[in-house]
This record gives structure tokens, C-alpha cells and sequence, in this order.
């Protein structure tokens, strides 16, 4: 799958589910929930592309390993960076449920729209 449509599937998924989240659970406007989304892809998006990129040649083990760490690493950072874009606490489940959830649904979109 190309770069541009990589990040634009996950755009398409996760600002809504992000959008849905924060303002839902925890009262945040949505134009607001939908920039701080849109915000934290770009800031995780570029890198964990780029650093999976490094391991598509070698064996499946060893991306897939890649993978899973990426993913957990973006929704720690993402999550962390939810936080203060979206004015919520970072001691709280909101950004952590959200980032996971998001990150969750992408990923699956992505595997699906991949076979």
C-alpha cells in the first residue's frame, strides 16, 4: 500500500473514532477532538511507516514483531500527546482508551483493505 494512502485510511478511521471518543467521554468540542486526531497521525504516522519499511525485506517474524511494538508505541505516544491538544488529563483512561481503540480500528482496516 502506498505511503499517501496508508495515511489517508488512517486518517479516515481514526479521527472518527478519536472525534466520537473525546467528545462523548469526555466532553471536548469536536472541532477540537478532530485537530488534536488529526495532529497526533501526523506527529506517529510518518515514523512508524518509515521504520517498518526497514524490516519488510527480511523475515515475517521479524515485521510483525516490528509491527506489534510500532502499534504499542503509537498509542503510548499518541495517547500522551492527546493529552494537552485535546485539554484532558494524561493520568486518565480517556487518551489511552481513545489511542488504543483508534490505533485498534486502523490497524484492522488496514489488514482487511491489505488481503
Amino acid at each position: 500500500m502506498p505511503y499517501a494512502l496508508a495515511l489517508g485510511l488512517t486518517l479516515l478511521v481514526e479521527v472518527p473514532v478519536y472525534t466520537a471518543a473525546l467528545t462523548r467521554a469526555g466532553g471536548i468540542r469536536p472541532g477540537r477532538a478532530a485537530a488534536a486526531a488529526v495532529l497526533v497521525n501526523l506527529a506517529t504516522h510518518p515514523l512508524l511507516w518509515s521504520s517498518l519499511g526497514h524490516f519488510s525485506a527480511g523475515p515475517a517474524a521479524a515485521y510483525w514483531t516490528a509491527f506489534g511494538l510500532g502499534e504499542a508505541a503509537v498509542c503510548a505516544v499518541e495517547a500522551a500527546l492527546l493529552a494537552p491538544l485535546a485539554g484532558t488529563s494524561v493520568r486518565g483512561p480517556l487518551p489511552w482508551v481513545a489511542a488504543a481503540t483508534a490505533n485498534a480500528a486502523s490497524v484492522l482496516a488496514g489488514l482487511l483493505l491489505g488481503r
